[in-house]
């Protein structure tokens, strides 16, 4: 988008704030157990898990959708803008995908409340940092 400043640090910092809101999101502490059951894995499967790949993709995947984020929302996004445009980006784009993928593939109801609280909690915290931060 011509004119639009990208401000990569506010990106960076909206990356990681998604990165370790899944990190409590799937820990012990929320819903690890729960996910893990929903999800099929055994205890093997989790320890057997190139964490290094799995961690890695994740965050520059996260990366990759903070800067897209940045550009829709172009440099004249404030805080309470950006936390609306995050709201509606998770809630209105990315759970309804979900929710269609996860009916096709027959995933379960709790899985698919797990997964898209996380998704949509973690939009609206990026969109509210790059709109604090543009």
């Amino acid at each position: 988008m011509e004119g639009t400043n990208i401000n990569f640090l506010a990106v960076i910092a909206a990356a990681v704030s998604a990165f370790i809101i899944g990190g409590l999101w799937y820990s012990p502490v929320l819903f690890a157990k729960s996910w893990q059951k929903e999800a099929g894995l055994s205890d093997a499967d989790i320890s057997n898990a190139n964490m290094i790949k799995i961690f890695g993709t994740s965050f520059v995947l996260m990366l990759i959708i903070t800067i897209n984020m940045a550009y829709f929302f172009g440099d004249q996004v404030d805080v309470t803008m950006g936390i609306f445009y995050g709201a509606l980006t998770g809630i209105g784009w990315v759970v309804p995908s979900i929710g269609v993928l996860y009916l096709f593939s027959r995933k379960s109801f709790k899985l698919f409340l797990i997964d898209a609280g996380y998704q949509a909690i973690s939009y609206t915290v990026i969109g509210a940092i790059l709109g604090a931060w543009h």
